[in-house]
């Protein structure tokens, strides 16, 4: 019976709507142990689901530091047809075969090609499919079926020791990359007795030392190699005859990931109090490990990044991260990417959460998106507008005075006279700095007799610094100890003053410490350093860091009034003088259109009464003009007509020329 069911549920789910398998791609083997220098195949396989495909397109990734493919076979292979020749470089890694199969396969295990790929280094190779890689239907319409890839990994490792047995107390593990340079190297022969040995440090997996000896000492050490994979090969001399060599892996990575940028979303100047940070970069040798974050508050007041929370170190995250909410103000998002050796790159990027009304504006410019108007140009185009809009007022001041004038007699208003004022130079000058240095030099006389087991303490190293801050913004230093739980003193003297502060600050179980300072120092130039305390033990004083201070907000008392609200101030007056101007200019462009409209009807009614008069005038002329030419003309009648024929074209022309003057004077 339960034979039966179990028939009855396969045939059901075969024969059930909307159930389907897509296709898959893998390699075979999946996984194994190969030695450098040996040559293995891999095969790509394709299992169909029971669908019928014919075309394929296949991009796989391999490590190009550890594996070298020597070639791809075509030879054996379900592909009809290589639509391109197979591809393949060996300096990025890739691989991309392209083809079809006539008529379509339907195929559980079909071999699509074979890989050969020589092993270049130690440690873990992975073969990957690539996103771009794709399985097509034999359906006549080139339906994409490609569902899951299945990837292959491999561990890579040196030829078993066939000479002494070599181990190292600095870089045991060969499969791992160190931070250390310096190497120190020992063996021993699996049986007793040697009457010598040859060695030798190269960047070769294979090489074989050559016959000469190097003496029967049993250790030796190399210091400032470089980063990358370094091979010890090793043989001994024993009864005239030289063994077999042996092999070991040096893996050195000192070098911290690549520079990335970290980017604040929605901006880095917003009002979301909540933004997404987003972070991400590489490591050639050893790779990422993992990523820590840490957002410091410059406001006094906000000893923490995090609104309410007591954030004291960086903790561990992954991209995009997103803040809990956010108080106003301004913050150091400071982003630490971590190599797998422990090697670290540090990123710091300036955030502001503003209010609405201050969401745009800042001490550099109008803020809009990512991009920034510099003030002194928003000036300048503020001023040009306000030359132009200043010109065209007076134009149509002018032309609304002349109307008014032309009107009733008034006179133009006077000229509208601008001041600007010069910023005030700081003077900068040097304090004293070396008073503490004598008194701790002393300090360490009286202490001359240490026991030689006692640890000698090292400066605080400083990691991390508050940059670019400003006298609205609050100071802060970071860094590691050699030991935990280790007081850390912070130096900070004012250059201008020469008044000096110190406050102490612990090192954690890890050894790093952070200081961040409760209040706004003044503007100028600083030095700071730092010592250690441990117990009784004081360091010697750190390196000295130089910090500037800029002045961004203006302090009355124990008022201060920010740049960015004076420039806020400023661009509000500007807006509103530049309303005022249109206002002004609209107002006398209504003004004088209207009495311009009232002269032009005066105009026109003067102008038609004086086309009246003029053919009254005209008219009793002419009539008598008549009289004068029907009667008897003598000399002094002739010169009466020529009087009066003169004096009719005198006033059509003074008519004329008066009305022509008024109108291109109201134009």
């Amino acid at each position: 019976m339960k034979f039966f069911a179990s028939l009855i549920i396969l045939f059901a789910v075969a024969l059930a709507p909307g159930i389907s398998f897509a296709s898959t791609l893998s390699v075979s083997p999946a996984a194994g142990t190969f030695i450098v220098g040996e040559v293995f195949n891999v095969s790509l396989l394709l299992n169909t689901e029971g669908k019928s495909v014919n075309a394929i397109e296949v991009s796989l990734s391999f490590p190009p530091d550890k594996l070298q493919l020597i070639s791809p076979a075509t030879g054996k292979s379900i592909m009809g047809i290589w639509t391109s020749s197979p591809k393949f470089d060996n300096s990025q890694g890739i691989v991309k075969l392209q083809g079809g199969i006539p008529g379509g396969i339907n195929v559980n295990s079909g071999l699509i090609t074979t890989l050969s790929f020589r092993v270049k280094s130690v440690g873990d190779a992975v073969l990957k499919f690539l996103d771009s890689s794709s399985v097509f239907l034999n359906d006549g319409l080139a339906t994409e079926d490609l569902e899951q890839t299945y990837s292959g990994v491999y561990h890579l490792v040196l030829p078993p020791p066939q000479g002494p047995i070599v181990s190292s107390l600095t870089h045991p593990d060969q499969a791992i990359f160190y931070q250390n340079r310096s190497v120190s190297l020992q063996w021993k022969n699996q049986s007793s007795g040697s009457d010598g040995y040859s060695y030798v440090l190269s960047d070769e997996a294979d090489t074989t030392p050559d016959d000469a000896s190097e003496g029967i000492k049993t250790s030796v050490s190399y210091g400032g190699l470089s980063d990358g994979i370094h091979y010890f090969h090793i043989k001994s001399l024993r009864g005239g005859l030289w063994g077999g060599a042996t092999h070991f892996a040096i893996k050195i990575d000192s070098t911290p990931p690549a520079k990335f940028s970290v980017n604040i979303i929605p901006y880095s100047w917003t009002a979301v109090k909540t933004p997404a940070i987003q972070f991400t970069t590489t490591d050639t040798l050893s790779g990422i490990d993992h990523y820590e974050i840490k957002i410091v508050s410059l406001s006094a007041g906000l000893s923490a990044g995090i609104a309410g929370t007591q954030e004291e170190f960086f903790i561990e995250t992954t991209s995009p991260y997103v803040s809990q909410p956010l108080e106003l103000g301004s913050y150091d998002v400071i982003v630490r990417a971590y190599d797998k050796t422990g090697n670290f790159r540090e990123k710091i990027q300036r955030m502001r959460i503003a209010s609405n009304i201050f969401e745009f504006v800042n001490e550099r410019g109008l803020q809009i998106a990512n991009f920034t108007i510099l003030w002194v140009w928003l000036w300048i185009f503020g001023g040009f507008v306000i030359l132009i809009l200043g010109f065209l007022a007076l134009k149509i001041r002018r032309w609304r005075f002349l109307a008014h004038r032309a009107y009733d007699k008034k006179e133009l208003p006077g000229h509208i006279k601008k001041q600007l004022e010069e910023l005030k130079k700081y003077r900068q000058k040097y304090g004293l700095k070396a008073l503490l240095f004598v008194l701790i030099s002393a300090s360490f006389l009286s202490f001359h007799q240490v026991k030689a087991d006692e640890i000698r303490l090292s400066p605080p190293v400083v990691t991390t610094i508050s940059q670019d801050i400003s006298n609205e913004e609050t100071f802060y230093v970071g860094g590691t100890t050699d030991f935990p739980n280790t007081s850390v003193i912070v130096y900070l003297q004012n250059l201008t003053t020469g008044a000096t502060l110190s406050e102490t600050s612990e090192s954690d179980q890890k050894g790093e410490w952070f200081y961040h300072h409760p209040a706004y120092l003044s503007a100028g130039d600083y030095i700071m350093w730092t010592q250690s305390k441990l117990g009784d033990q004081t360091s010697p004083p750190g390196p000295q860091n130089k910090i500037s201070i800029k002045r961004t907000a203006i302090q009355f008392g124990f008022s201060r009034i920010s740049y960015e609200a004076m420039y806020l101030f400023a661009s509000i007056v500007l807006l509103a003088v530049i309303f005022a101007m249109l206002a002004f200019i609209a107002f006398q462009f209504y003004h004088g259109k209207k009495k311009h409209r009232i002269l032009q009807k005066e105009i026109r009614e003067a102008e038609e009464s004086l086309r009246r008069g003029f053919a009254i005038l005209k008219r009793d002329i002419e009539a008598e003009l008549n009289i004068i030419r029907k009667s008897k003309l003598n000399n002094s009648i002739k010169e009466k007509e020529g009087h009066l024929l003169k004096d009719l074209e005198l006033v059509h022309q003074r008519i004329g020329k008066e009305i022509w003057d008024v109108e291109k004077y109201l134009d």
